[in-house]
C-alpha cells in the first residue's frame, strides 16, 4: 500500500504533540518535510522525528514536488491563506480548525479546492473517535427516546500572554479554540443545522480575547446546545446527551489520551442515583492517527469524504452568529 508523503506547514505544538506522531504511526502516511520561518527549529524537529527535509520557508515546501500533502497547523488567521496556497500548488490539505476568521473568508477555500481538484479536510479528530460514532448510533436508534438537549463543556487555563490563544490578533479565544467542539458535535449527533443562537461573552481586560463564553443554540429540529468555553476556568470537558427516556454522559469528550480506554455512560433515567446507567468502555485509540489515515484515504479516492469543506464553513457560520449575538445583546441567525 502507497502511502501519502505529507509536509508539515510550521513547527506548532499540536504537530509536534499529537499530528506528526499519529502520521509516523499510522498506516497511510510518512512525514517528508517540515517548514518553519525559524530554520533551525525546522531542523531540530526534523532530526526528532527523523524527517528527511525541512525548509526555512512555508513557500518552499509547497514547491517540494514529492509533497502530496500539507497539515496545516498554522495561526487561526493564517489558515485561509496558506490553505489556500497549498491547494493552488497542488496539494491536499488538512487543516487544524477553526477552518478560518470567519466564514466568509473561509468561502476562498472553496473556490480553491474547485480550481485545483484537491482534497481539504477540517482537522476535527472527535469525529473519527469510535466513542462519537458508538453515541451517534445510541442517538439514531431512539437508545435514549427523542434528543431534544445537549450540555456541553470544554475548559482549561492558558496563563502564557504570548500563547497564540491569547493573542486576538492572531484568532485566540475560546471560542475559536475549544468552544467550536460543542458545536460541531452537536451538529454531528443532530444531523440538522443551528437557526439561531444567543451568547455571552467574557473578555480578558488585558488580552482582548473572550475567556468565557457560553451560548445557547437552536436547531432546525427543535434541538438545543448549551455550550460553555473557556481559557481561562479549571481543566474540565463533558457532555451530557438528553433525551426523553434517559441520557449519554460522554466524560472526556474531545481529548480522551489515547493511552487509556474511555468510557460513555448510558442512563435510563430511573433514577438520579446513577443506578439506572450502564457503563460502555472503548479501548485506548489515537483519534489523531484515525484522522490521519481516513485524510489519507481520503486524497487517494479509497473512500467518500463525509465532511467536505462546506460542513467547515458551516461550522464558522454558527461561531460567527454567537460573535454577533454577543455584541448586540439579541438572537442572531447563522
Amino acid at each position: 500500500m502507497d502511502k501519502v508523503i505529507w509536509g508539515i506547514l510550521s513547527t506548532a505544538n499540536i504537530g509536534i504533540k499529537r499530528v506528526i506522531p499519529a502520521i509516523l504511526s499510522g498506516q497511510r502516511g510518512v512525514v517528508a518535510a517540515i517548514a518553519s520561518r525559524d530554520a533551525e527549529r525546522a531542523r531540530t524537529v526534523a532530526a526528532r522525528f527523523g524527517i528527511e527535509r525541512s525548509y526555512s520557508s512555508y513557500d518552499a515546501l509547497l514547491e517540494d514536488p514529492q509533497i502530496e500533502a500539507i497539515y496545516n497547523p498554522l495561526p487561526n488567521h493564517l489558515h485561509v491563506e496558506w490553505t489556500v496556497k497549498a491547494l493552488d500548488a497542488g496539494k491536499h490539505v488538512l487543516c487544524e480548525k477553526p477552518i478560518g476568521l470567519n466564514a466568509q473568508e473561509a468561502q476562498a477555500i472553496i473556490a480553491a479546492r474547485d480550481r485545483s481538484g484537491k482534497r481539504v479536510i477540517e482537522a476535527f479528530m472527535v469525529r473519527f473517535h469510535p466513542q462519537w460514532h458508538r453515541v451517534r448510533t445510541l442517538v439514531r436508534s431512539g437508545r435514549i427516546g427523542t434528543v431534544r438537549a445537549l450540555q456541553s463543556a470544554f475548559t482549561f487555563p492558558v496563563a502564557n500572554p504570548q500563547n497564540v490563544r491569547n493573542r486576538l490578533e492572531y484568532g485566540g479565544g475560546a471560542l475559536y479554540d475549544v468552544g467550536c467542539y460543542p458545536i460541531v458535535t452537536a451538529r454531528y449527533l443532530f444531523g440538522t443545522e443551528p437557526v439561531r443562537v444567543i451568547a455571552l461573552i467574557d473578555r480578558d481586560p488585558t488580552f482582548g480575547v473572550d475567556r468565557v463564553t457560553s451560548g445557547l443554540v437552536a436547531f432546525a429540529g427543535g434541538e438545543q446546545l448549551v455550550l460553555t468555553s473557556s481559557l481561562q476556568l479549571a481543566l474540565y470537558q463533558r457532555v451530557v446527551v438528553l433525551g426523553s427516556r434517559g441520557r449519554i454522559e460522554i466524560p472526556i469528550p474531545f481529548t480522551p489520551p489515547k493511552e487509556h480506554a474511555c468510557r460513555i455512560v448510558i442512563d435510563s433515567g430511573d433514577s438520579l442515583d446513577g443506578s439506572s446507567s450502564v457503563v460502555e468502555e472503548f479501548a485506548a485509540v489515537d483519534q489523531y492517527q484515525l484522522q490521519c489515515d481516513l485524510a489519507a484515504a481520503s486524497f487517494r479516492n479509497e473512500v467518500t469524504q463525509e465532511f467536505p469543506i462546506e460542513d467547515a464553513i458551516a461550522n464558522m457560520r454558527v461561531i460567527d452568529a454567537l460573535y454577533r449575538s454577543a455584541a448586540s445583546g439579541r438572537w442572531e441567525a447563522p
